[in-house]
């Protein structure tokens, strides 16, 4: 059960959010999603509202080996700023090889850190929302990045930690604040619950109790923009991470643009008059079509850019009476000329469905037993055998 706190009254109006030396007028961060944030659907996100958009999470040994798929990946379009970028690594000198890099070739304006992912892929190698148990590698990292980063700013985003017997987020956030980073990032959920049930937001509530002087950012169950004004209101928090909730719907970052110009011109007002976007079928189709076209340029290989947008085909069209054939159609999609002819075939008189179209999207799940490095949770320090397996380890989980 989510445990909400009553609204504060001392949450400030946001007035956008700094982070570091960057300023953006909307206190809203999409959060890296593999497969997702790629330049074409970030381009998409800029479109329709203002924030800092993150590209997919970044490998650093795949980085400083320059693998091909991952310098496609860090690529930002002219006009993109800042340009934000995810790294994941389980190895300082690595992680500070790849800040280094960047920095030196101007890759990108702010860079985040992940101590948050829950795939087993991930934590069974130490990585992602496992790697903060070990105090000391956690510490290595985040203090190598910022100390490479120079002046760029460095953030982390994190879950509240590896179950509810192993929290781990009070004791990281205050090593991260010391260490030096410009802002945290929690998501209030354990890397067991991936994303299944709800949200705490009472742990995102005591971060910001317990870093008043840093920005903090809330992720967790942001499905509207009512979503994240109310915890803003109930947490004190300078912004929010938007994940899940923006899958399929680029246009919420309209509707949080809106939202939050409103709240911090008054943020006491209880109710918030905008008006959220109610695109029609065909609008829909005319959006994904778009989306289509910049997957097609980001790849440069129309086949690659159709076969890509096809996994976007059903949260585009939740709650929207498409049709099974046409449905199905579009999900195989393999030419643009295809794509327009089927969105062509839209019903125009129909309209937005409401709160069938609304909620929860993606893959909750259920609570899984998280997957460790054997003995990981016998002591929250490395020993010389668990250090020499996370050097093998960025190899396995490296990708493309």
């Amino acid at each position: 059960m989510r445990t909400r706190p009553a609204d504060r009254t001392d949450a400030p109006a946001a007035h956008g959010l700094d982070i570091g030396s960057i300023h953006v007028d909307t206190p809203v961060e999409l959060a890296p999603m593999a497969g997702i944030t790629n330049r074409a659907f970030r381009h998409l996100a800029r479109e329709h509202g203002r924030g800092i958009y993150m590209c997919e999470m970044i490998t650093t040994r795949a980085l400083v080996e320059r693998r091909p798929e991952t310098m496609r990946l860090i690529t930002f379009d002219p006009d993109e700023h800042p340009r934000s970028v995810q790294l994941y690594g389980v190895d300082p000198h690595t992680v500070g090889e790849a800040v280094r890099m960047i920095v030196a070739e101007d890759l990108a304006d702010h860079i985040d850190l992940n101590f948050g992912c829950p795939v087993p892929k991930v934590t069974r190698k130490g990585g992602g929302a496992a790697l903060p148990w070990k105090r000391d590698l956690f510490e290595a990292i985040v203090r190598t990045a910022v100390r490479a980063a120079g002046p760029l700013p460095v953030t982390i985003k994190m879950r509240t930690g590896i179950d509810a017997n192993h929290l781990t987020f009070e004791r990281a956030a205050k090593t991260a604040r010391d260490a030096g980073v410009s802002a945290v990032a929690l998501h209030g959920r354990t890397a067991a619950q991936h994303y299944s049930g709800h949200a705490d937001w009472s742990a995102i509530a005591r971060l910001r109790e317990l870093l008043p002087d840093v920005t903090v950012l809330g992720n967790g169950d942001i499905w509207s923009a009512e979503d994240a004004i109310r915890m803003v209101r109930a947490t004190g928090v300078d912004g929010v991470v938007v994940g899940r909730g923006c899958l399929g719907r680029p246009w919420l970052f309209q509707d949080l643009e809106q939202a939050f110009a409103q709240y911090e011109a008054d943020p006491t007002r209880p109710a918030y008059a905008y008006q959220p976007a109610q695109p029609s079928l065909r609008e829909v189709g005319e959006i994904l079509l778009r989306h289509a076209r910049l997957l097609v340029d980001f790849y440069d290989d129309e086949l690659h850019g159709c076969r890509d947008v096809r996994k976007h085909v059903a949260w585009y069209f939740k709650g929207y009476p498409v049709g099974g054939e046409l449905r199905h159609r579009m999900a195989m999609v393999s030419s643009l000329a295809e794509l327009e002819d089927l969105v062509g075939r839209l019903d125009p008189t129909v309209g937005y469905p409401g709160r069938d179209a609304e909620g929860p999207r993606g893959r909750a799940g259920t609570p899984k037993r998280p997957h460790l490095p054997e003995h990981w949770l016998d002591s929250d320090t490395l020993d010389p055998a668990q250090r020499a397996d996370l050097l093998e380890a960025e190899l396995d989980v490296s990708g493309g």
